[in-house]
C-alpha cells in the first residue's frame, strides 16, 4: 500500500472515530505519541488601583527594579542557550532598552495615578495592536516577545514563579496556546516528544527552535489547548500538521509503521550528503543553503549544500538598538565566506524598510501599505551611507573566499544602475583605504516582483545572476497575502502564471549567458523539484533541513522528463492539475519523497 493511501486511511479512520482530528501547521517533521502536558497561561489578574501622588516614586521604583531582574534573567537564559538560538533573545532584551516603551509606563504611572501593574499592561497591549497590524511575517512574530517580556516584568512585579520553570515530570507532548521562547528554552529538552499549540506561524519562535532540537511541532491549531487536559494521549504528525486527540490503537499502528517507512528514508538519504545534485542524464543542479545567521553554517556544510544561496543579513539590524558597524558586519561576513571557500555564499543586501524598525534612523514612516512600500532596494538607495556601509563589509569578506552580493526586491532597471554606481563607490573608498577584496565580485538581482520578471532581459546585462524570490512573487502576482486566512488557500505556486514568470526569467538569463536560481520556499518542496528543473533553473536553494529529499528527488529524474513536465505546466489550466503532475512523476520516479511529504 502506498504511504499516501495509508496516510489517507488513518485520516478516514480518525473521522469514523479513531480520534479527534485537529489540523494546524506543521512546523518540524516527524510524529510523536505521548501524554499531554497542559501548559496553562499564569497570567497575573491586572487590577486598575488609583495611586496617591506620594506613591508615584514607589511605583516607578518597582518598575525599574523588575526591569533590571528581567534583564538580569534574560541574560542567563541566553548565556545558557545554544548558540544557535541564543540570538531570538535580542530581540527581549532589545525591548527592555527601548525608551518609548519605558517612557510610556513611567509617564503613565505618573499623569495617569494609576499602580505600575495596570499601566504596563496598557502599554504591552497598545505595542502589540500596532505590530498586529503589520504586513511582515517577521515583524508580527514580535507580538510574542513584546507579551513574553510583559509577562516576564509582571511576575517579576509580584514575585511569581514562571511555568517554564516547573519541571516535565516525564517525557510528554508539550500543549498551549503560546509558547514563549524564553520559557521553551529552560524546558528539560530530553522530556519533550512534541509541540502543540494553538498561535503560530511557520516563521514564529517555536518553529524556529522546534527545528533546531529536532521536535516534531505543530502550530496555529486554534482551540487544540483548551480541548486537552493533562495526560490525554495525543499524536503528533508535523509532517501534514495534524493532532490527533485519544487515537485508537489501530491508527497508532498505522502511523507505527508510517514511521518507521520515513525513519528509513531519511536514513537513505544521509548517504547523499556527498553525492553531487546531477539528474540521471547528468544536467548539474547546484543545490545550495539558505541560512539566517552566521551559526547556520554548520547544518548546511552538514547537510551536503553547494554553497549557500541566500545569507539574510537583517538579524543584523533587527536585534539591536543601534546599527552595526562596518567591521561587525565584516566579522560575520568572513566567517561565513571563509569556511564555506571554494563553495559560493550570496549575500542578500539589506532586506527591510517600511514596516520594519530600524532604531536610530531618520525618515522610517508608518505607511499605510508597507508591503507595496518603502523597503528593501528602495530603502537602501534612499539611505546610501547605511547601503555603502554594508556594501563595504560584504566587499572586505570577498578577500577571504566566494562571496557574491544579491540585491532584493528590483523592479526595475534604473535601481540596479544606482545600486552599482553606489557599489563602484564603496569599491573606490576600500581601494584608497588599502582594503583588499575582490574587485570582479558577482552582483546579482533577486527576481521577486512581476515587473523584473517580465523585464529580466533588460535587466540581465547589468548583472552575473537572477534568483527569483518565490515567496513574495507570488503574492504580488497573485495578490494574495498568505497570511491571511481568509484567502490563503489561493497561495498556489504552481499556478500557470507563476511557472510562466520563473521560465520567462531563466530563458532571459540565459540568453544573457548568466545563471538562474531560486531561493524561495517553494524550492524546498521535493515535488517541486523536476518541474523547476524543467522550467530552465540552474540552482536552487533551500533550508538545510530538506536539502536531502530534494538532491534525491534531482537525481532521481532525467532532464528530459523533468523538460516534459515542464512544458505541460505552462499550458495547464489548472494550478491543481500541475500538483497531480508532480505527485504522479514522483510516485513513477521517486516514491520514497511521498513518504515524507504526504
Amino acid at each position: 500500500m502506498r504511504v499516501e493511501d495509508k496516510v489517507n486511511q488513518a485520516d478516514e479512520a480518525t473521522a469514523a472515530g479513531a480520534g479527534t482530528l485537529f489540523l494546524g501547521i506543521g512546523v518540524c517533521a516527524g510524529v510523536a505519541v505521548g501524554r499531554a502536558f497542559c501548559r496553562r497561561h499564569e497570567d497575573h489578574k491586572i487590577v486598575e488601583r488609583d495611586i496617591a501622588v506620594e506613591d508615584v516614586p514607589r511605583e516607578i521604583a518597582r518598575f525599574e527594579s523588575a526591569m533590571i531582574a528581567t534583564r538580569s534573567q534574560l541574560r542567563e537564559i541566553q548565556k545558557s542557550s545554544d548558540p544557535a538560538v541564543a540570538g531570538i533573545f535580542d530581540a527581549h532584551l532589545m525591548i527592555l532598552d527601548d525608551r518609548p516603551f519605558i517612557d510610556r509606563v513611567i509617564f503613565g504611572v505618573e499623569n495617569r495615578m494609576k499602580n505600575v501593574e495596570y499601566v504596563l499592561s496598557t502599554v504591552a497591549h497598545e505595542f502589540v495592536q500596532s505590530l498586529s497590524k503589520v504586513q511582515d511575517d517577521y515583524l508580527r512574530e514580535r507580538v510574542a516577545d513584546v507579551n513574553d517580556v510583559a509577562r516576564r516584568i509582571l511576575r517579576n512585579l509580584g514575585g511569581v514563579r514562571g511555568a517554564a520553570e516547573k519541571p516535565l515530570a516525564e517525557p510528554a507532548i508539550l500543549v498551549a496556546d503560546d509558547l514563549p521562547p524564553s520559557e521553551i528554552v529552560l524546558i528539560d529538552k530530553t522530556k519533550v516528544l512534541g509541540i502543540a499549540m494553538d498561535l503560530g506561524s511557520p516563521t514564529c519562535h517555536v518553529a524556529i527552535l522546534a527545528g533546531k532540537m529536532g521536535i516534531p511541532a505543530v502550530v496555529g491549531l486554534h482551540n487544540f489547548s483548551a480541548a486537552v487536559a493533562s495526560g490525554d494521549e495525543i499524536l503528533l504528525d508535523g509532517n501534514k500538521g495534524h493532532a490527533i486527540l485519544r487515537p485508537s490503537a489501530e491508527l497508532l499502528g498505522q502511523y507505527d509503521r508510517i514511521a518507521a517507512s520515513r525513519r528509513s528514508v531519511e536514513i537513505s538519504l544521509r548517504e547523499l550528503k556527498d553525492q553531487p545534485s546531477d539528474t540521471r542524464d547528468g544536467c548539474r543542479i547546484f543545490l545550495a543553503a539558505n541560512i539566517e545567521m552566521p551559526q547556520d553554517v554548520d547544518q548546511a556544510l552538514s547537510s551536503g549544500a553547494d554553497g549557500v544561496g541566500l545569507f539574510r543579513t537583517e538579524y543584523f539590524f533587527m536585534s539591536r538598538q543601534d546599527l552595526p558597524s562596518e567591521d561587525e558586519q565584516f566579522q560575520a561576513y568572513r566567517d561565513v565566506v571563509s569556511r564555506l571557500t571554494p563553495a559560493p555564499t550570496v549575500i542578500r543586501t539589506l532586506d527591510l524598510g517600511g514596516d520594519k524598525f530600524l532604531p536610530n534612523l531618520d525618515g522610517a514612516l508608518n505607511e499605510s501599505n508597507p508591503f507595496m512600500g518603502w523597503r528593501a532596494i528602495r530603502f537602501c538607495l534612499a539611505q546610501p551611507d547605511l547601503f555603502k556601509t554594508q556594501l563595504r563589509a560584504i566587499l572586505r569578506a570577498s578577500a577571504f573566499g566566494n562571496a557574491k552580493i544579491m540585491y532584493p526586491m528590483i523592479s526595475n532597471v534604473d535601481e540596479i544602475v544606482r545600486a552599482n554606481a553606489i557599489l563602484d563607490q564603496a569599491k573606490k573608498e576600500l581601494f584608497e583605504r588599502g582594503y583588499p577584496f575582490n574587485p570582479h565580485i558577482e552582483v546579482g538581482a533577486m527576481i521577486e516582483v512581476p515587473s523584473a520578471a517580465m523585464i529580466a532581459d533588460l535587466i540581465a546585462p547589468h548583472v552575473s545572476f537572477f534568483s527569483l524570490g518565490t515567496n513574495d512573487l507570488i503574492q504580488y502576482t497573485l495578490a494574495i497575502d498568505r497570511g491571511n486566512e481568509r484567502v490563503a488557500y489561493l497561495y498556489e505556486p504552481t499556478h500557470p502564471a507563476i511557472l510562466r514568470l520563473i521560465k520567462h526569467t531563466a530563458d532571459a538569463g540565459h540568453r544573457f549567458g548568466i545563471w538562474t536560481g531560486l531561493c524561495g520556499g517553494v524550492g524546498g518542496d521535493p515535488l517541486m523539484t523536476p518541474l523547476l528543473v524543467g522550467l530552465g533553473l540552474d540552482e536552487l536553494s533551500v533550508s538545510p533541513a530538506v536539502l536531502p529529499v530534494v538532491k534525491d528527488a534531482i537525481r532521481s529524474i532525467t532532464y528530459s522528463e523533468a523538460r516534459d513536465i515542464a512544458d505541460a505546466a505552462l499550458y495547464s489550466q489548472s494550478a491543481m492539475d500541475v500538483q497531480e503532475m508532480s505527485r504522479e512523476l514522483a510516485r513513477k520516479v521517486a516514491p520514497e519523497i511521498l513518504e515524507l511529504v504526504v
